[in-house]
């Protein structure tokens, strides 16, 4: 019987014999981590025959006390990872809960990623690999098999800043082709972050398809700008070009972005298809974005029926000057005089801002201000505002 090999049959042979060889010249099969086990346990690998050391450390570890510029804060642990016979260390973490989770390398004081994960994620100027363990909330975060909305990076004229600026922002599923009018959710990022943060860190555009789906939200239009009125775009997205990202930016939190908002909501309500008054327009944000929220609907205080404030700064350094931050008590009664339908607070326990948070509230509840107030485990992260998003969202435009 004669055998008959075409080109493209022996060039799919060859380029397995090529793999295989491969494989067998570096020790065998690739390497895989994470990897999520069946009882939630993560195990790492990393490759490093003659390192005398290497650490793991992420957000899934206990925190240990870290001295930065600002304060002291609880930042991820570490751990030591076992070496193998094949130069393959490896560490197998405790049961996680279901969530996504950050994590470095550190090999011999050198910190860097696991070469055998693609998934990773910037944080300012941190690059981090991101896992997720599934059965739970984390689910909300993860691509489901459900109608998805579209997520568009946009220029806008920002007249207040004398220059074009770029804002994210989310469609729901059937935008395109319908004519529909939708409610808006203004989301805010913190310090150091950038019209990328939500969409990346917070996963926003997966929560709300997948809030969506549920029947658990409204169909809305979600616009994530760049809080920092010092760049055009996040890091390496606008003419300035490649540049390490840093938290010290010229405007931080000095009234200028709230001064200025007015840019947005004029430049969306020109270009997509809203309901355009109070009812219909929300505003949230983390840590500086939930600072911006506060004064921004304070500031222009019948704008918005929803407000939500996620381990959010309070009043400015008493070094800055600005019109938006006059007159606070009397622009926050009219806030609570002209009426709204929600104001939200959330705040982690072991949040370096929980103190501030006591004190807004006291005087919330002196002047009879409403508000819903949620209390987390935990501090100033991801993890909390990613939950503080998923509960926030559902109670709005109802």
């Amino acid at each position: 019987m004669k055998i008959k090999v075409t080109l493209s049959t022996l060039l799919v042979l060859l380029m397995a014999i090529g793999v295989n060889a491969q494989q067998a010249l570096w020790g065998g099969a690739p390497i895989v981590s994470p990897e999520v086990n069946n009882d939630k346990t993560v195990t790492f690998r990393f490759m490093a025959p003659q390192a005398d050391t290497v650490y793991i450390t992420g957000d899934f570890l206990p925190t240990e006390k870290m001295k930065t510029p600002f304060g002291e804060f609880d930042g991820p642990g570490k751990a030591l990872l076992t070496k193998g016979g094949d130069g393959v260390w490896s560490f197998t973490s405790a049961p996680l809960a279901s969530d996504l989770y950050s994590y470095s390398f550190i090999v011999d004081g050198l910190k860097t990623t696991d070469p055998n994960n693609v998934y990773m994620i910037r944080d300012v100027a941190s690059v981090t690999d991101v896992f997720i363990v599934g059965g739970g909330k984390a689910d909300l975060y993860s691509v489901q098999d459900v109608p998805h909305g579209t997520v568009s990076r946009r220029w806008y004229n920002s007249p207040g800043n004398e220059t074009t600026r770029r804002m994210t922002i989310y469609t729901p599923p059937g935008y395109e082709a319908g004519k529909t009018k939708y409610p808006v959710l203004y989301l805010l990022h913190g310090m150091g972050g950038d019209e990328e943060a939500w969409i990346a860190l917070g996963r926003s555009s997966q929560i709300l398809d997948n809030l969506i789906a549920q029947g658990k939200a409204e169909p809305m239009i979600v616009v994530m700008t760049n809080g920092n009125v010092a760049q055009q775009a996040a890091p390496g997205e606008s003419p300035k070009g490649l540049y390490k990202p840093s938290m010290q930016l010229e405007h931080t939190m000095d009234g200028k972005f709230e001064e200025t908002f007015k840019d947005v909501i004029s430049f969306v309500e020109d270009n997509y298809r809203v309901k355009a008054d109070k009812a219909h327009r929300a505003i949230a944000g983390l840590s500086m974005g939930g600072y911006h929220s506060l004064h921004i609907s304070r500031y222009y205080p019948n704008t918005f029926d929803y407000v939500g404030l996620f381990s959010a700064a309070i009043l400015p350094n008493d070094q800055v000057k600005s019109v938006v931050y006059e007159n606070f008590d009397e622009t926050l009664k009219k806030q609570m005089d002209n009426g709204y339908k929600l104001y939200w607070i959330g705040m982690g326990k072991t949040d370096f801002l929980y103190k501030s948070g006591v004190e807004y509230r006291a005087k919330l509840d002196e002047m009879g201000m409403k508000y819903t107030y949620v209390e987390s485990e935990g501090g100033h992260t991801w993890t909390n505002w990613r939950d503080y998003l998923s509960e926030f969202v559902p109670q709005l435009f109802k």
